[in-house]
């Protein structure tokens, strides 16, 4: 019995050094993406070179709208599937009361 009740505090204490280390390790990738980082470009370099000057001004306002377009269409799909699963965890929590 003493032998259960030892072993149970020692799963605790490793469940602790665990969390204590993925949280340590979690500011070091932060920290190293914040020093670290590189300055990124939206438009690929043929975009770039083609819309380039002050004469194609409409055209890369076009480009740039089609990029919010496209990105758009991901994050309503993510936020749809994450509505879909909140709304089966309470009909299921509403089931068992």
């Amino acid at each position: 019995m003493e032998n259960r009740i030892k072993n149970k505090e020692n799963r605790l204490e490793n469940v602790g050094n665990n969390i204590k280390r993925s949280s340590s390790t979690k500011y070091i990738y932060i920290l190293f993406s914040f020093f670290f980082s590189l300055a990124a470009s939206a438009q690929c370099a043929m975009c770039r070179a083609a819309l380039a000057g002050d004469s194609n001004v409409k055209k890369a306002e076009a480009v740039n709208n089609g990029i919010v377009y496209l990105m758009v269409i991901p994050y309503l799909l993510v936020a749809i599937i994450g509505y879909l699963i909140y709304r089966m965890y309470q009909s299921k929590k509403k089931k068992a009361e």
